[in-house]
């Protein structure tokens, strides 16, 4: 690293760009704890709701081949200005949606606005700290952004019961208005890199050369299905599940969803600790997803039993399977350093297609096995069997793939 990359300090990141990414964290998230008023107020069921998660997700992960190119080519300050004023309407326009449709639409356009957000911050860690810290100020960074996860859930609840969900959407849309100055005003590009003997290539050359990294094939599934899994238990369905199986009503759900949330806070810290001191993102990537697949079963058998019981192998789901940092540090290290920008955003479209997927898959699940006549409780030990069956799956591919690059 250079001298003058070393002038853009870590800290400045986390000041230009976290209150953004705690409002990304928050949208991707928000939806389980208002469920019943958003359902109610618009007409829909679960099928439709679950499509309100994905439109978010489906919007953020096709904006990832964009942003990729835009940050390799014209820098993060000006690829996140855009992204985020698109982002800022949308979080107007939700607060004012009348149907299903403009929901949706409201949720694409501040998923585009939070699209560039985490891979602008990795791409500035990239550009301007040593090799060795990424995986902690990675793994840091989404641990304090997580904290939009918090704000999702008991807050929410509480402040949508008070004011009605239009109402504490529209503060929040305020925020994200005030963290688009903030990181128009904070964000600057990295230095230029040195001159290289490496041709650029476009958009399309950029992403012909990911996809031959054979690597990323045997690292892409546990991508696609392990954070998605995670946001969609988190984001769509622990508030259903604690309210139609347990019988909590909005705000002791928004509780349980503020512990699972400060779980996933907690598994980021611990996750950033141990890579920084071991250096073994694979081990721990795998481990965490198998104790994250013990969770999904305990809680299909026992789910139903207990509220502590659930709460509990929520949290554990929450703080074993959050593993997004530790599997982008590990698949980094197979980018060349002309392809960082496009390399770690197209590993963040697979998280994010992946969970735009799981999100609307489990929405038609969730519908299909009520209109079967199962009860609220078969049907969820019935969505968690099929989450620990692919992240089995997908962990058994991941470990063929290597620890590190070859030298």
């Amino acid at each position: 690293m250079s001298t003058a990359e070393a002038d853009f300090p870590d800290v400045t990141v986390f000041i230009a760009l976290l209150p953004a990414y705690v409002l990304s964290i928050f949208y991707r998230s928000f939806l389980s704890v208002i469920a019943g008023p958003v359902m109610a107020d618009l007409g829909i069921g679960p099928a439709a709701f679950g499509l309100l998660g994905a439109a978010w997700f489906i919007a953020f992960a096709l904006a990832q081949f964009p942003v990729g190119w835009a940050l390799d080519r014209v820098g993060p300050r000006r690829t996140v200005a855009v992204a985020m004023a698109i982002g800022s309407v949308g979080a107007l326009l939700f607060t004012q949606a009348g149907s299903a449709g403009m929901a949706a639409f409201a949720m694409a356009l501040i998923g585009i606005g939070c699209s560039p957000v985490f891979m602008s911050s990795l791409f500035l860690f990239a550009r301007t700290a040593p090799p060795q810290r990424f995986g902690l100020l990675t793994s840091l960074f989404i641990a304090l952004g997580s904290l939009g996860n918090i704000a999702g859930a008991a807050p929410l609840a509480i402040a949508a019961g008070h004011f009605g969900w239009r109402g504490a959407m529209m503060a929040m849309a305020v925020g994200f208005l005030i963290a688009t100055v903030m990181a128009v005003a904070l964000v600057r590009d990295p230095p230029p890199r040195a001159a290289s003997a490496t041709p650029e290539e476009g958009l399309l050359q950029g992403l012909a050369s990911i996809l031959a990294l054979k690597p990323l094939w045997l690292i892409a599934p546990l991508t696609i299905t392990g954070y998605a899994i995670v946001a969609t238990a988190r984001g769509l369905w622990i508030g259903p599940f604690m309210t139609q199986v347990h019988g909590f009503d909005p705000v002791a759900a928004g509780h349980a969803a503020s512990i699972m949330a400060a779980a996933m806070i907690a598994g980021a810290f611990i996750y950033g600790w141990l890579e920084s001191r071991t250096g073994r993102a694979k081990a721990i990537v795998l481990w965490g997803t198998l104790l994250t697949v013990l969770a999904f079963v305990l809680l299909a058998l026992t789910g139903q039993q207990s509220y502590l019981t659930a709460v509990a192998l929520f949290s554990l789901v929450g703080a074993a399977g959050f593993t997004y940092a530790i599997l982008m540090a590990h698949a980094r290290q197979f980018f060349p350093e002309h392809l960082i920008g496009r390399g770690m955003t197209f590993v963040n479209f697979l998280f994010i297609a992946g969970a735009a997927a799981v999100q609307s898959v489990s929405g038609w699940f969730i519908a299909a096995q009520r209109a079967a006549g199962l009860d609220a409780a078969a049907t969820f030990a019935n969505l968690h069997w099929a989450f620990a069956a692919l992240l089995l799956a997908s962990v058994a591919v991941y470990t063929l793939s290597p620890a590190r690059p070859k030298r």
